[in-house]
């Protein structure tokens, strides 16, 4: 009688450790750093960002500073290089101004065109220690500028979206789902439907091939052992990942979920566990393209973006 009460209960079970125990820290690892990705809708496909002539620094100071923006943006996942605007190219004009005795520094992204897209200013520093040009004082400027204009970016992100009818603004994401694998017993069957089903609640569309597709999602499960139980009983660990790549194939963020359960007892039916796992996977899913994709950012404020038509000087 115990002994099949225990393999009545294992269901709900496995069921109760799976559930909650999502991890994305591929996706969301700088939760605050939004415009991450650029989207592939949005520019840049690379910011220049070449020495400023109105840094009120001497020409070391000046590379010194655009060095350390560019790198400080690497930080941020922008594709930021120190280096002369090229044809085609978003860049950064960096200036300085003078307010009584602080320097305010200016920047400015400028499209491939040369106009001004949007303006931000940093934190004013102080006009002595400005002037000495030291490596610690431009890094902090640095620090400062690289969220700043990470969220300009964002802005013009949003704007173009916005403006755009085809994008993911306006529509459904399309997604192309290859199925789970790797599972026993019949996971990859229970898996992968569950999926379909809770993702189908989701503002996006499954399809049923890759042709024109936004985002490509795979589900892959792992099985190995794992440590003693509390009660003595062998366990195994499990991991199942779901990965999102764009339709560039560049990854756009993977959800995790870890559990150790009870040896064996997923080798033949998942039943419940597969519904709760396959319900968190699709709104992680579902989470990440809101990310990568930036259609939830909101457009530039007011007055940050100037019109397109005015040329940088």
């Amino acid at each position: 009688m115990l002994r099949s009460l225990r393999h009545a209960c294992l269901p709900f079970s496995a069921l109760f450790l799976l559930a909650g125990c999502i991890d994305v820290p591929h996706p969301f690892s700088n939760p605050g750093k939004a415009a991450k990705e650029l989207a592939g809708n949005a520019p840049p496909a690379r910011l220049d960002v070449p020495t400023p002539t109105e840094a009120l620094l001497p020409q070391a100071g000046a590379q010194l500073w655009s060095k350390a923006v560019a790198e400080e943006l690497l930080q941020q996942t922008i594709p930021a290089m120190a280096q002369p605007v090229r044809p085609g190219d978003w860049w950064l004009k960096m200036r300085a101004k003078m307010q009584g005795d602080q320097v305010i520094p200016v920047y400015m992204v400028m499209t491939p065109k040369n106009t001004i897209r949007a303006t931000q200013e940093g934190t004013p520093v102080p006009a002595a220690l400005w002037s000495a040009a030291d490596a610690q004082t431009l890094h902090t400027v640095a620090l400062d500028a690289a969220p700043r204009i990470t969220s300009v970016l964002t802005g013009i992100q949003a704007d173009d979206m916005e403006k755009d009818p085809k994008s993911l603004k306006h529509r459904a994401a399309r997604v192309y789902f290859t199925g789970v694998e790797g599972a026993p017993g019949d996971g990859n069957i229970s898996l992968a439907r569950a999926f379909v089903t809770w993702f189908s609640k989701t503002p996006d569309a499954i399809q049923n091939t890759s042709e024109n597709a936004d985002y490509i999602v795979t589900g892959k499960v792992k099985l190995s052992p794992g440590p003693v139980g509390t009660t003595h009983h062998p366990q195994e660990h499990i991991e199942i990942v779901w990965r999102v790549t764009d339709k560039a194939g560049k990854e756009a963020g993977a959800a995790t979920q870890l559990h150790d359960i009870e040896a064996h007892s997923l080798d033949h039916y998942w039943g419940d566990v597969a519904v709760v796992a396959a319900q968190e996977a699709a709104a992680a899913v579902d989470q990440i393209i809101d990310r990568y994709s930036g259609r939830e950012n909101a457009p530039l404020a007011d007055g940050t973006a100037p019109a397109e038509k005015a040329k940088a000087k």
